[in-house]
This record gives C-alpha cells, structure tokens and sequence, in this order.
C-alpha cells in the first residue's frame, strides 16, 4: 500500500488513494483510527471556522456505493492487521488500531445509508474478530439527530461497541453561528445531545481556538459550562468531554484569523470542566 507516514497533523482522505475509507494517527484517540468518510463530495451541512477539508460546500452526503466501501474497509483492515502498513506508515508509538471512525469530510448522519454503512463496518469487524474490541466512533455535529433514521442508526451504533462524539464548541446561539457557521438555538443543540446520549454512550467535543488574536471571553466560557451544567442537571449521561486546540491549520476563508490558545488556558478550562463532574481528555 502506498502513501506517506501518517502524523497527528496529516489527516490527508486521499492519502491511500481510496474513496471512503482513509487511516489516521489520531492525537484524541492515541494510535490509528480508520476513517469512513461518506462524504466524498466535501459537502456539509456546517462550515466550521477551524474545518481542515479543502473546497468545503454546503450539503449532504452522496449516494454511496456500499460494495466499494466494504471492500475498501476490508482492504485496510487487512493491511493494518496482517500487512506492512504499520510499520511503513505508523511511528512507533502509534502502532495500535484503536478505532472504526465515521468521520470524513462532511456529516456522516447526512448519507441515507448511514445505517447499512453500520451495517459495513460491523461485517467487517466480525470478519477480523475485532467486533467489540475496539470502538465505533460516530463524530458528528448532532445536527440531525432529531430523525428517527438517525436514532436508530446511533442504537445500532451502541450495539456494536459504538459511541459518540458530539460538538459543541460554544454555549450561546452567536458564539455557534460565528464558529460554525449555522444559526441554532442552544435549546435545540442540547435537546439533540440528549437523544444522542440516551442511544448512545455520548461525548461532547470541543474545539478551542483564538479568534483575531482574542480568546474567547468569559462570558463565552461561562455560556459553556452551563450549557454542560443544564444536561447533567436534566439527568443526561455524558461519557465526558473531549477538549481539544488547533491541530491543522483550517481550509476555511477565515483561516488567518484563528491561532492556538495557550496551552495553560486550557488546562483551566479542563479544571473548570471537571469541576462540574464531568471526565476530560485534554489535547492542547
């Protein structure tokens, strides 16, 4: 299999010449996850400041052609378990398969086939007796939650060792429309993270970033943390948190204005998130 050595900042799709399916090293998950991108068309329903796929269009996902993903799953998960690829194309201390992801360039619920997309990926982890010894990841902005095509997807999805990353990078309606792109209520980003998280094992995952220079306000942060203290007040269970900074630099139009917070701010941030009751995985 050709391709370069993989790195944390390097999550190139089209690095190993397929179409839905690409491996990465990934820092939150720490060792390799393979990616199922249903979203080859670049087309999302979001666009997010800090989003790292180029030529990014508003939409949904494509039809996609399940025969060719399941052999391009097959094929991968051959070569990181039976082949060479870890060593020509992993560092050493990320020589582990940690995940499935449904990730990609856009948002995976947005396939019709999303489900039979499952369907694939568990198949296949039958296939290499991995069912249930890794994880199934869906990274998703819970936008569509409310279809019920999509909870039966996310219960699937638990059935087979899944879980769920859910975004939420700030707490009120113009902090969301300013970093991702989409005008909604909080009301409703929350009433989404609790129908994921009852199918589901469910985190949040935040990204932190400086905009023209400026962190983000208290009044910001403090907008956050309630946001996660209403959920847990409602009785909603969360796994914990994903904190996360600038990684890759973004494709977007917006890309000159956005730089890494500092690494102790978001030490604090984490602290505060903690404080509340809530497990986070800090990847400054």
């Amino acid at each position: 299999m050709t391709g370069s050595v993989l790195t944390t900042a390097n999550h190139d799709r089209d690095n190993f010449g397929l179409t839905y399916v690409y491996p990465v090293v990934s820092r939150r998950a720490g060792g390799v996850s393979i990616g199922i991108n249903l979203n080859p068309n670049n087309a999302c329903n979001w666009a997010c400041v800090y989003c790292q796929v180029p030529n990014l269009t508003r939409g949904g996902a494509p039809d996609i052609n399940l025969s060719q993903l399941e052999s391009e799953l097959q094929h991968m998960l051959q070569q990181v378990l039976h082949g060479d690829f870890m060593s020509r194309h992993v560092p050493p201390e990320a020589r582990r398969l940690n995940d499935v992801a449904f990730s990609g360039n856009g948002e995976p619920t947005s396939a019709a086939c999303f489900a039979e997309a499952i369907d694939v990926v568990e198949r296949q982890l039958r296939q290499f007796s991995l069912l249930g010894q890794i994880k199934v990841v869906l990274i998703t902005n819970g936008s569509l939650m409310a279809r019920p095509q999509v909870q039966q997807a996310l219960c699937q999805l638990a059935a087979i060792n899944g879980e769920v990353w859910f975004k939420l990078d700030r707490g009120s309606a113009a902090d969301v429309s300013l970093v991702n792109q989409v005008h909604l209520t909080m009301d409703a980003v929350l009433r989404h993270l609790t129908i994921a998280a009852q199918r589901c094992p469910t985190w949040v995952q935040t990204c932190m970033f400086a905009m023209d220079g400026q962190l983000p306000s208290d009044a910001a942060v403090d907008a956050y943390l309630q946001c996660l203290r209403q959920v847990l007040a409602e009785g909603v269970k969360l796994q914990g948190v994903l904190l996360y900074g600038l990684a890759r630099p973004s494709l977007q139009p917006a890309a000159d204005r956005l730089s890494a917070v500092p690494e102790a701010w978001m030490v604090s941030l984490a602290e505060k998130i903690k404080a509340l009751g809530l497990f986070v995985k800090l990847s400054a």
